[in-house]
């Protein structure tokens, strides 16, 4: 096939020059793709802006039409872009300035507007020569810091200007206002969304720069239109968030009313994005005519700028609004879906981006302007600076610098004298001392320029600590971000409703309290707290689990149906599950093996638990700490937020030594006194703060001094400073216990030998356990047979630290106590009332036993206390 070439050409000097048709028509056209998509359609994935849009705002920062000055004509704006930046229809410009003007089509604006503006209800806005505009203080945070050399200059069209490529904005713009826009073969429609939600991604972005798209939906949950309106379903939304492609679908916000006749009406108060009221009450009016509504008697739109929308409906005496309501979702724009398709530019290419991808280029773009502003204000400190230092020097020598000058036939003169006079004086610095003025001669003058230096010297210093420190750098974007939320952030307009099959587990899970047993041998169950009846001091209690003759009940842990449990294990790992996650059982059930529900090895078992409620609340786990104990004394303190990324194969919390294995977990805010007790009856009692927090990957700190190799520490509590209502409760293995107030402790350092806290017998035992205790808390004590008993706090009398206390529980001679744990004292359940008497007869000879032996018990416990058992701190602080 012959080359479709075009016609011999011959010039004047015969040359020919010969093009192929196709070839030609396809560069053409490229570059007019090309053109139409950097140019024109699409947006920066920096900025969020498309050129028309960047130069308008530019414009108007040059034109001095900050939020605070007055309004200036649209007109003037339009020519100053068409004149300057922007060669193209003034239609355009004007049209795309108006949008930003447009509260229901921005979700946050850019320019505020005076005069006509058009209205939601499609009606077109006045022309430019009427209406008057200026910046919105959203628009002037985007412009900030532009005159720092933050950004790229460009020529503009006929090269007698200069524009900037992209604005050093510290709005995450692209995402919070969207973009939509048709280029040549492509196309994109990003939606908008919440500033606030916005920027607490970008903050855990930082603060976790692995962190996935899956992680972020977290915080940027879903679209937020300037509409409001209800997003029905969320998977769409989670695919466009995780691909950059997906489909959300809004409907309009109604409600039901009955008027004083009787008849129902339905009041629409919002309507979908971009979806014009006039044309929504039209297009039922019409749907009504053709019977395809059934039930709706009148339609009118009664909405206005003042009140907002308000399309109302008055239905037919036998209409049943819901089924109108539904009719309306499905034949009218009351219902609306949009296509999800996030293109934007990034480095000059057309890429579809998820949310991760959106946030990380624009972090990177914040991090880029951080560096080039900080690169500027310290070369103009340092080039101040130098005049300064030019300025003592003269002062310095003031006369010698006056007589230098006097004698100077010339400027130059002057000034190559000043210089070659041998104080070290260069050509800048040389001409700046020629134009001082001579007010500032003066002492007080000479003072502040001395000031000036010291704080200019200052700066210099921590401008180039911000240049040599990444993590600095990032604090700043992370504090600048947080400013921005505090001045422009807002809760979201539009809703979101799930659909049947997206309810999230915890919202099909009643919420209530159950109690978590976990045996010596690592069996787990839930069992509602309402089945542990009550029962007095002294009894013998109630069978709590059954187990092998081998195992015994160790954990028991009451906690809520939607909280997550924190596992720590006698290795020092971590691991995560939701307490609906955990196997329901009967009282009297065995549980189910905890290997089968978190990877835990063979070799390692579960030592403590802690019970969370909000660990996706990124200011609760920054605000609150994580203290870990080992049996060998040693102390740990880790940020809750190291915790808050629960992960399958769980993490390692503290690195534990040979010989030595977790003991116990508490959860604090910083703010409390911890107590750490040991078998041989001892106790510490020292501040929080005396235990510098560290990473999950440390070992951690003396907490109290174990001199016997076969002593260990048994319990740790953290007690709040401000809490007076708490009292310390100790029990041995036999059965003994007591209360005491916090008080008789006394504070010392970390690392000591601690004071008495029971006065340890053979009788008593051991000591087993230390939990602090509340007057309105029960307090559940499970023995190593497995049977647990539950008994009022209120109901264990005080006493004081060296005495060994009253019995609370009758223990057959092989048996022992295992753990114990408090709840929060609830009503008894109330049951036959036969029952209950027969209980209360049985245990009726067992309360009076123990009453009179706990008489003698007090007698000698006096007798010990007058001897001072006190044990004094052999170190105040070993570590």
């Amino acid at each position: 096939m012959e080359e479709n070439l075009l016609p011999e050409q011959t010039s004047d000097n015969d040359r020919v020059i010969r093009v192929n048709i196709e070839e030609q028509m396809k560069t053409a056209y490229i570059d007019y793709s090309m053109s139409v998509i950097v140019g024109r359609a699409l947006p920066d994935v920096r900025d969020g802006l498309k050129p028309v849009h960047r130069r308008i705002l530019y414009a108007m920062n040059e034109l001095g039409m900050t939020s605070g000055k007055p309004y200036k004509k649209s007109a003037r704006v339009v020519g100053e872009v068409l004149g300057k930046y922007h060669p193209h229809g003034d239609g355009s410009v004007y049209d795309a300035m108006v949008r930003l003007a447009q509260e229901w089509n921005m979700r946050y604006l850019l320019v505020e507007g005076q005069g006509n503006f058009g209205s939601q209800d499609g009606e077109m806005q006045a022309a430019m020569r009427y209406t008057e505009v200026r910046l919105q203080k959203l628009a002037e945070a985007m412009l900030e810091d532009i005159d720092k050399e933050t950004i790229d200059f460009q020529l503009n069209f006929d090269d007698s200007l200069q524009e900037p490529t992209v604005l050093p904005t510290r709005i995450p713009q692209l995402l919070v206002n969207g973009s939509s826009g048709i280029a040549v073969g492509m196309a994109t429609n990003m939606m908008p969304h919440n500033l606030s939600e916005v920027i607490d991604g970008c903050i855990a972005y930082i603060e976790d720069r692995n962190i996935t798209a899956e992680d972020l939906i977290k915080y940027v949950k879903a679209p937020d239109f300037p509409t409001g309106g209800i997003i029905y379903g969320i998977e769409g939304v989670r695919q466009g968030l995780l691909t950059g492609r997906g489909r959300v679908v809004l409907r309009g916000k109604c409600h039901i009313d009955t008027k004083t006749s009787g008849r129902e009406q339905i009041i629409i108060t919002e309507t979908p994005y971009q979806v014009s009221r006039d044309a929504l009450t039209e297009r039922i009016g019409q749907l009504v005519n053709e019977k395809v509504v059934d039930g709706i008697a009148h339609v009118n739109n009664e909405s206005n700028n003042k009140e907002g929308t308000r399309i109302v409906i008055d239905l037919k005496r036998d209409a049943v609004a819901q089924v109108v309501i539904n009719q309306l979702y499905k034949y009218t724009e009351l219902q609306t879906s949009y296509g999800i398709n996030n293109v934007a530019l990034v480095r000059g290419r057309p890429v579809i981006l998820n949310i991760r991808d959106l946030i990380l280029e624009f972090v990177d773009f914040r991090m880029e302007v951080v560096i080039r502003r900080a690169k500027y204000e310290l070369r103009k400190a340092r080039e101040r600076a130098h005049i300064l230092q030019g300025y003592l020097i003269a002062l310095d020598h003031l006369d010698e610098v006056i007589r230098l000058i006097r004698e100077s036939a010339t400027p130059d003169e002057a000034k190559d004298n000043l210089i070659n006079a041998g104080w070290g004086i260069d050509d800048i610095q040389a001409k700046a001392i020629l134009e001082l003025r001579l007010q500032r001669l003066t002492g007080m003058e000479r003072d502040k320029i001395k000031e000036e230096f010291d704080q200019l010297m200052i700066k210099i210093a921590g401008l180039e600590e911000l240049l040599g420190s990444e993590s600095l750098r990032y604090e700043l974007i992370k504090t600048e971000l947080l400013e921005v939320k505090e001045r422009f952030g807002d809760e979201r307009k539009s809703e979101i409703q799930y659909l049947a099959d997206e309810m999230r587990i915890e919202d099909l899970i009643e919420e209530e309290d159950v109690v978590i047993t976990i045996s010596h041998m690592g069996y787990i169950k839930r069992t509602s707290a309402s089945e542990y009846r009550q029962q007095r001091r002294g009894g013998r209690g109630a069978i709590g689990s059954k187990t092998r003759e081998e195992d015994y009940v160790e954990h028991l842990f009451v906690a809520s149906t939607h909280d997550t449990m924190m596992f720590f294990t006698e290795k020092g790992r971590c691991y995560w599950l939701k307490v609906y996650e955990i196997p329901e059982g009967e009282k009297q059930s065995k549980g189910r093996a905890i290997q089968n529900l978190i990877q835990l090895p063979q070799d390692d078992k579960v030592r403590a638990i802690i019970d969370v409620k909000r660990l996706d609340d990124k200011e609760y786990v920054s605000n609150h700490y994580i203290i870990l104990c080992t049996k060998k004394g040693v102390i740990k303190k880790t940020l809750l937020e190291d915790f808050s990324r629960p992960r399958a194969n769980g993490v390692n919390a503290i690195n534990i030594v040979e010989g030595d294995e977790l003991l116990e977990a508490r959860m604090t805010d910083g703010n409390n006194e911890v107590m750490l007790a040991i078998k041989s009856g001892r106790a510490i009692r020292f501040p929080e703060d005396k235990v510098r927090v560290t990473g999950r990957g440390a070992i951690g700190v003396t907490g109290i001094e174990v001199d016997d190799e076969t002593d260990e520490v048994i319990g740790m509590i953290c007690v709040h400073k401000d809490d007076t209502s708490k009292t310390v409760l100790v029990v041995s293995e036999k059965g003994f216990g007591k209360r005491t107030p916090v008080d008789e402790y006394r504070i010392t350092n970390r690392g000591g030998k601690g004071v008495k806290t029971i006065n340890v017998t053979e009788k008593t035992g051991q000591l087993v356990g230390i939990v602090d205790v509340s007057e309105k808390e029960d307090l559940i004590i499970t023995c190593k047979s497995g049977i647990t008993l539950r008994t009022a706090v209120s109901s264990i009398k005080e006493a004081g630290r060296a005495t060994q206390g009253v019995k609370i529980i009758r223990l057959d001679e092989s048996d022992a106590i295992a753990a114990m744990s408090k709840i929060e004292e609830e009503e008894k359940v109330e049951g036959d009332l036969e029952a209950l008497e027969s209980e209360i007869q049985e245990n009726a000879g067992a309360a009076l036993e123990n009453e009179l032996e706990q008489r003698d018990i007090i007698d000698e416990d006096k007798d010990d206390t007058d001897k001072g058992n006190d044990v004094t701190d052999s170190t105040e602080n070993n570590n």
